[in-house]
Parts: structure tokens; sequence; C-alpha cells
């Protein structure tokens, strides 16, 4: 394996490059090796504002590194997509999930599918993929320079631009990826803002539910196989597993909802109500308890769950209802049934919060994707200005879906600043 490249902080005041990248995370990297290959001769630096690059692809994943997931067809793929899905399209058939994992196999990091999609190295392992994409930025030529916070940048229509950082170095470049991640309301906004973009307000994506309720108080861990989350006073709903934590509700139905809810939620101020069907699947839940009565009759209530329920969750069911122990099926009545089956099918939870999801750190938000020619990542407000990556205005659903648009825009970026340079 080719030695770590050196991530260097520049001795000298004025550095001229052809490409200058902002941001050292999975966009600015992949943006940056794709250039620097495409066009041997390109002189391409990354700037980074922080001591280390790829810290987000360090610890995505639990450390894993959930690097893309296994959908290939680009129709599907873009269902993923909260925001940005029709501006995705095109993009996805020029790079997809398949040329990601042909990208990191033929580098030497072969990568794995997991029942769910999800997609991680082999080797279970984000140093894997953090060392893989240095390594290419060595051979590439590209050159990384850490704690390079930008103060301002300039452009001048016949020089490129001039990028000045709050050390005192003066970068001039002809082309700027910009691949900063999630904007903040800050320096980087107003930047982006004196070229005439407008900036989509970024809030959160990706969180989990605090919930204070008696059905799921005391049974952190618990998990339900499928269950569907929907968003009261709206038609957002989600399907997946969902996970009872120490705080309230997670897993993937609760984070898919979150992110398809997240302006919706954001309004509300974080206080809002969410249903949940603990059967999703089951279109006659009635049908199904009247089955159990039939097959089961002597059988307690409490020591048989119907439609492969978590027991825990069916006995807390049970009780909160009122039912007693040592009851049996066959004491079932019809009002009882219908009790059970309203509740099975919609039980409403009030959430008072949003708690991040260990890692994941996404927000929805950024560049007006309205600005942006999507075949190059270039600015519709400024030739030589391309984007990648979270910055824009897109989020994904958890599942590796949003190192994906890294991938695919910090590609295309790439692409076309190689191709397009002076």
């Amino acid at each position: 394996m080719n030695p770590t490249p050196r991530v260097e902080t520049p001795s000298t005041k004025t550095i001229r490059q052809d490409i200058l990248v902002i941001g050292g995370g999975a966009a600015g990297f992949f943006g940056a090796i794709t250039a620097a290959e495409s066009n041997p001769g390109l002189k391409v630096t990354i700037l980074e504002k922080g001591r280390e690059v790829l810290s987000k692809v360090r610890i995505s994943g639990g450390g894993r590194c959930n690097v893309t997931h296994a959908c290939f067809d680009p129709v599907e793929l873009v269902k993923h997509y909260p925001r940005g899905h029709r501006e995705l399209l095109g993009p996805f058939y020029r790079w997809q999930p398949s040329n990601t994992v042909t990208w990191f196999e033929s580098r030497g990091v072969p990568l794995k599918a997991e029942a769910d999609g999800r997609m991680f190295p082999i080797s279970d392992q984000s140093s894997s993929i953090v060392e893989c994409l240095l390594n290419e930025a060595r051979s590439a030529g590209v050159s990384i320079r850490t704690n390079q916070a930008v103060a301002q940048i300039k452009h001048h229509e016949s020089e490129g631009f001039e990028v000045n950082t709050q050390d005192g170095h003066i970068y001039h470049a002809q082309k700027i990826l910009w691949a900063t991640g999630g904007l903040k309301p800050g320096p980087a906004m107003k930047l982006l803002s004196q070229w005439g973009h407008h900036m989509v307000d970024p809030i959160p994506s990706l969180f989990t539910f605090q919930i204070k309720h008696p059905l799921i108080e005391g049974l952190p861990g618990l998990s339900v196989d499928e269950a569907e989350a929907s968003l009261c006073g709206t038609r957002i709903r989600c399907r997946g597993p969902l996970l009872v934590t120490h705080w309230g509700l997670s897993g993937p139905a609760i984070l898919r909802l979150s992110a398809w809810g997240a302006r919706e939620i954001h309004q509300a101020q974080e206080s809002f109500d969410c249903d949940i069907d603990w059967i999703p699947n089951v279109k006659d839940a009635g049908f199904g308890l009247e089955s159990m009565m039939k097959q089961h009759p002597n059988k307690q209530l409490h020591t048989l769950s119907p439609f492969d329920l978590p027991k825990r969750l069916w006995q807390r069911i049970l009780d909160i209802l009122g039912f007693k122990l040592g009851m049996t099926w066959r004491q079932l009545n019809s009002k009882q049934v219908r009790l059970l089956t309203e509740s099975l099918k919609r039980t409403t939870f009030h959430v008072s919060g949003k708690s991040r999801n260990k890692e994941e750190f996404v927000t929805c938000g950024g560049v007006d994707l309205k600005e942006v020619q999507f075949k190059t990542m270039e600015s519709k407000k400024l030739p030589g200005l391309h984007f990648a990556g979270e910055v824009l205005d897109i989020d994904a659903e958890t599942g590796g879906f949003n190192f994906q648009a890294a991938w695919t825009t910090g590609y295309l970026a790439g692409k076309a600043m190689a191709e397009s340079a002076w």
C-alpha cells in the first residue's frame, strides 16, 4: 500500500493553483482526485479548515463507513432523496453506486452489501476508505493543506479567483470546487451570497425522536422489524425497522421520517405528533386477532403475541389497555378486538424534541439547486465556481445515500473542471 500522503500547512504566502477545492471531505476529495486524474497536468489543492481531512468519513457508519447503497437503478435511487431527487436523476445515470463500487474495488477496497442494502468495506473499517482516498490523492498529485480557513474570496474575470485564508495566505486559482459540507449561517454563506446565490436555510435532517410515553418507557433496546411512522397532519409516512431508545424512538423508520419531514418538523418548532403502525404489513388486524382466538383459545394473551410482535411490546400494550394477567384468547369480546386493532395500527406519540443519530449530522438546505448546472455542477451565477456534496440543498435517507450524492457530484464537478481548465 502506498504511504499516506503528507498533509501540509503552507509556509509560503502566495500559492498558484489551477483548481482549488474548499473542503476536505468526501465530495471534495472525490472531486479533486477526479480532476487530477482526468487532466494530470493540473495543479489541484484541497484546503481544509480543520486539523484533519475526511473526519466525517472516519466516523460514519459507526466507524465502518456506509460508502453507498446497493440500489443500481437511478430511477429507484432518487426516491431516497427528499431534496434533490429531480436534479440527481441525470447525474446518477453518469455516476451511480455501481460506479462507486467499481472505483473503490479497482483500488484495492472491496465492498459488501448487507441485507438492507447498505454497503461497507469488507474490512468493516472506515480507515480503508480514508486511506484509499488519501493514497489516490497522493498518486494523482493533489496537494492537501490543513488549518486553512477561508476568510475572503475575490473573483477577477481575466485572472480567476483569489482566496485569502485567515492566517494570511493567498491562493490564486482558475476554478473553485466548494465542498464544505452542510452550511451554517456565517462567513461561508456570506461568501456565496455575495455572488448572488440564494441559500435555502439549513436545518437538521436525520435525527431521532425524544418521546416520553408509558408504552415505551423502560423498553430501551426493543426493536420491531417493520413499522410505519407517519407525521401527523401530513401525508408523510415511512417504513422500516424501529428501535426504542432511552430517550424515545429511533431506527430507519424514524430517521427516514425525520428526513422527509425535516421542513415540517422545523416549522412545528420540534414539538409535534407522530403515529406508529406496529404491523403495517397486516391489512386486517381484526381478522388476525380473531384467528388467534380460534387457533389458541386457551392460551393466555400475555404469553402469546400475534403478528410476530416482540413479546415485551405486546405485553405492554395489553397492560396499558387494562387487560388482566391470566386472560385467555377465548375471553376476548368484539369491543376488545377493536381496541387492540386500533392500538396496533395506530399509536400516537407526542415528540418533544430531537436527538442527533450517533454520527449522523446531515442537514437539508444549502445552495439553491435552481442555481446549479447539474451536468457540470457549475454555478449559474459565477462561471468557474462548482459545488459538490452537502453544501447543496440535497439530502437523503440514512443508508449510504448521502455519501453517494457526494461521490456523484464530486465526480461530475471534477470532470467538468478538468475538461474546461485553461
